[in-house]
C-alpha cells in the first residue's frame, strides 16, 4: 500500500476545529497503514460561491483543489454538522468538482456535531458522493458532543478515537477497489461531466 495517497478535506473554517483534529487522527492511521497523506484545509483556499457560468480556472483556487483531489487515491471528507447537513465551505468545494475528481474513487466520511449524532450530515455527504459515482466506504465516523469528545486536539474517549482511526485504515485498505456498476444517482448527474 506504499503507493496509496489519502487526501482529507476539512469543511470547517474554525481555528480550533474539532473536525480538523478528527481528520488529523484519520490521516495518522492512514500513514501507519503505509499511505502518504495530505490535509486540504479549506481555510487556505479562495473558493468563491459556485457559479455554473464561471469556468473553474477563473474561480480562485478551485482548479488547484480539483487537481489535488484528482491526484488522491482515496478522499476523506470531514464536516461539522450545520442545520442538519454538512458545511457550506465543503458544499462549495464539492460543487467545483465532478466525475473527474470522484468517479470510482474511494471516499470516507466523517461528521462532527456539538450535539447529537450527526447522521444527516453523513447521509447528505454520501448522497453527493454517490451522485459523483464515488465508492463510499461503508464504515463512517461520527463525533457527537465534540466539545467534550476532543480536548486540546486529543480524543477523550478511546472507543471513539478508534472508530475515527478505523476510517483512516479503511481508506488505505479500499483505495484500489474497483466499483461496479455505476450508481443510479451518477447516471442522472449530467452536471458532473466535464467540470
Amino acid at each position: 500500500m506504499a503507493d496509496v495517497h489519502v487526501t482529507a478535506v476539512c469543511g470547517s473554517l474554525r481555528e480550533a476545529s474539532t473536525t480538523r483534529a478528527a481528520l488529523e487522527r484519520v490521516l495518522e492511521a492512514a500513514e501507519r497503514g503505509g499511505a502518504t497523506t495530505e490535509l486540504l484545509d479549506l481555510r487556505e483556499f479562495e473558493l468563491p460561491t459556485f457559479d455554473a457560468d464561471r469556468d473553474r480556472e477563473d474561480a480562485g483556487d478551485a482548479e488547484e483543489l480539483a487537481t489535488r483531489l484528482r491526484e488522491a487515491d482515496a478522499i476523506v471528507l470531514g464536516s461539522p454538522m450545520y442545520h442538519g447537513s454538512y458545511s457550506s465551505p465543503l458544499k462549495t468545494a464539492l460543487d467545483y468538482c465532478g466525475f473527474d475528481e470522484f468517479r470510482d474513487k474511494t471516499v470516507g466520511l466523517l461528521a462532527v456535531s456539538g450535539g447529537a449524532f450527526p447522521v444527516t450530515a453523513l447521509e447528505h455527504m454520501r448522497s453527493v458522493c454517490r451522485a459523483l459515482n464515488a465508492w463510499v466506504i461503508p464504515h463512517e465516523a461520527a463525533v457527537p458532543n465534540s466539545h467534550s469528545a476532543i480536548e486540546d486536539g486529543a480524543f477523550v474517549d478511546e472507543k471513539l478515537e478508534e472508530r475515527v482511526a478505523t476510517l483512516g485504515r479503511r481508506a488505505v485498505q479500499y483505495a484500489t477497489i474497483e466499483p461496479d456498476p455505476d450508481s443510479f444517482q451518477s447516471d442522472q448527474n449530467v452536471g458532473a461531466e466535464g467540470k
